[in-house]
């Protein structure tokens, strides 16, 4: 059976699934595409093209488009609490109960039209809608590998109106434990506060848990903002998770948080710099952030990771790798499997996995995210050729080999190799590399290449047979989705990819999943005596991870690198003049 996923529902993050009898052949994210990131407002036509092409199918093929996005009976509890707990903003509360699958089928519409543009047959081809929450589940569950009963957790900002997702699976069925609704949103009190701190929620929580550890959590109690409520939780609308005129604005622009959360806390941070109070504000709502989960996590799926210790996780929320350190650490907790892709990017991914296993195919572990569009050589070389800056480049003998002189020289490197990944972590694919021993390589990447904030953190791709003694523990780590302590002996040897808080963010890499990166770590640990390297994706500020040579050479003279590997080719500036 072949199953196209298109996601793009909630106006973010549009991306393009496809599977054909049960294997995932190609998943991609719109933005990479069209060069905006996370493409607001658009559908995935281009990912949806590429993934088709990928396959070698042309649209008449599709036998099943997954959406992950479905209508919410007013039978279901989910838009009556929504009523209930927007009873200050009553056009939301009676639009709720009364029209409550008004954007379902708006975006339906949006999807149809999409297929018939992309020439897909509806007359032939079926349309399946899937729950937001068992798209995030199925992506994690159906794709972890995990045989038993799997605990099965969902953490986002919300879907149609669910929020929060406990459940598990088991012989391929998803069952629910809980679901906790709009606006009582863990994600969505973590993304207010992103808003308040100064960055743009749906994208910079991660810059939130990044500045987290230069803070003291305990310096500030946010705890007022998530109350108990049975053996559940409930956010306090009148701080955050606000709509309406209970929202702050500045300059006609409304925010997810209220008047009374500035009164308390004092103004929105704004511009750069990580300093006091708000690294504190970042500290706390870290620490909140993760003790409600974690005792969710015991109150609804306790009992079933006692019985096997496998957890499945998507969501929005999933991408907060401290979490998920803690998850790990948790006694009766034996794997954590974290969907690569955890963002709503991800549910075009997890509705296809849901519609395929709901049939009786059989999906296996993922094992890599090389699912975007390969460049060959020769691509590579015409868009050198039609290149108009001043620019050399030469065919590399040794690749690995020749890359990694040159990192252990100092000089970052643009490393553009392979299939491009599908998630937000560059592994290999589309990344910016560095020597993790050189002194300062993390700050001159930051402030040359990057262009963003000082306090950032980098990641380290480590060997597989050197992890187990970086990170102390033989738990899987392949995607970036998790961080760890730092051992000791080692936070010395690979100082620039060691947070403030002694933990990494690592990548282990395995030789048959991307052979040339592997090799490349291995010829600097010869180097330097490290496998590993510093590891950032292959972008600026602001603009999505690079797809083609085009893009990758954009990015590179639009910033200070002066080394690009293309593929075969070293791609090099002329040196800059003295000073």
């Amino acid at each position: 059976m072949i199953i196209l996923g298109l996601s793009g529902a909630l106006n973010h993050d549009p991306s393009a699934a496809l599977l054909v009898d049960g294997e995932i052949v190609a998943a991609a994210e719109e933005e990479r595409f069209v060069r905006e990131k996370h493409a607001r407002n658009r559908m995935p036509m281009e990912a949806a093209r590429y993934c088709l092409k990928a396959a070698n199918l042309a649209p008449r093929d599709v036998d099943v488009v997954a959406f992950p996005y479905a209508p919410i009976s007013l039978a279901s509890p989910a838009r009556w609490h929504y009523a209930r707990r927007y009873w200050y903003a009553p056009d939301r509360a009676l639009d709720a109960l009364f029209n409550g699958n008004r954007r379902f089928r708006r975006n339906r519409r949006r999807v149809l039209a999409a297929g018939a543009e992309l020439g897909i047959d509806w007359n032939r081809t079926e349309f399946v809608p899937v729950e937001h929450h068992l798209a995030h589940a199925s992506s994690a569950y159906h794709l972890s590998g995990f045989s038993g009963r799997t605990a099965i957790l969902g953490v986002d900002g919300k879907g149609e109106y669910a929020t929060t997702f406990f459940g598990y699976g088991e012989n391929g069925r998803i069952h629910r434990i809980r679901e906790f609704y709009d606006p009582d949103s863990l994600g969505g009190v973590y993304g207010a506060i992103t808003e308040y701190l100064g960055f743009e929620m749906l994208d910079g929580e991660y810059k939130v848990m990044g500045m987290a550890p230069y803070g003291d959590p305990d310096r500030y109690d946010l705890s007022r903002l998530i109350r108990r409520k049975g053996s559940g939780f409930e956010v306090d609308t009148r701080y955050v998770n606000t709509v309406g005129l209970r929202r702050y604005k500045e300059n006609g622009v409304g925010f997810y948080f209220s008047d009374r959360l500035v009164d308390w806390l004092g103004p929105r941070r704004k511009g750069d710099v990580a300093d006091e109070p708000y690294v504190h504000y970042a500290a706390a709502i870290q620490q909140l952030f993760e003790r409600w989960c974690l005792e969710l996590i015991e109150t609804y799926l306790g009992d079933i990771l006692r019985e096997t210790g496998q957890l499945a996780f998507a969501g929005g929320g999933a991408l907060n790798v401290k979490l998920n350190q803690r998850i790990v650490a948790l006694d009766h907790v034996k794997e954590l499997f974290v969907q690569p892709a955890s963002g709503d990017s991800g549910t075009a991914l997890g509705a296809a996995t849901f519609v395929a296993a709901a049939r009786g195919e059989r999906l296996g572990r993922m094992q890599h995210v090389y699912l975007g569009p390969r460049f060959d050589d020769a691509a590579c070389r015409a868009a050198l050729e039609a290149c108009r800056e001043p620019v050399e480049w030469r065919r590399l003998d040794d690749v690995p080999g020749e890359t990694a002189a040159l990192l252990a020289d100092g000089h970052p490197v643009a490393w553009f190799q392979g299939r491009m990944e599908f998630g937000p972590r560059a592994l290999g694919g589309r990344s910016i590399l560095g020597c993790p021993s050189v002194p300062g390589i993390a700050a001159r990447i930051n402030e040359q290449i990057k262009f963003r904030e000082r306090w950032r953190p980098f990641c380290p791709s480590v060997l597989d047979r050197v992890a187990a003694e970086i990170i102390q523990t033989d738990h899987p780590a392949p995607f970036m989705t998790i961080t760890f302590d730092v051992a000791e002996a080692w936070k010395a040897r690979i100082p620039e990819v060691v947070h403030e808080d002694g933990t990494a963010r690592v990548q282990i890499v395995e030789r048959h999943q991307h052979p040339r990166y592997y090799a490349l770590l291995e010829a600097l640990e010869l180097l330097t005596g490290n496998g590993v390297v510093l590891n950032t994706s292959l972008n600026r500020r602001g603009e999505p991870m690079v797809c083609s040579p085009e893009d990758a050479l954009a990015m590179f003279f639009g910033s200070d690198l002066r080394y690009l590997v293309l593929e075969d080719y070293l791609v090099t500036k002329p040196a800059p003049p003295p000073q």
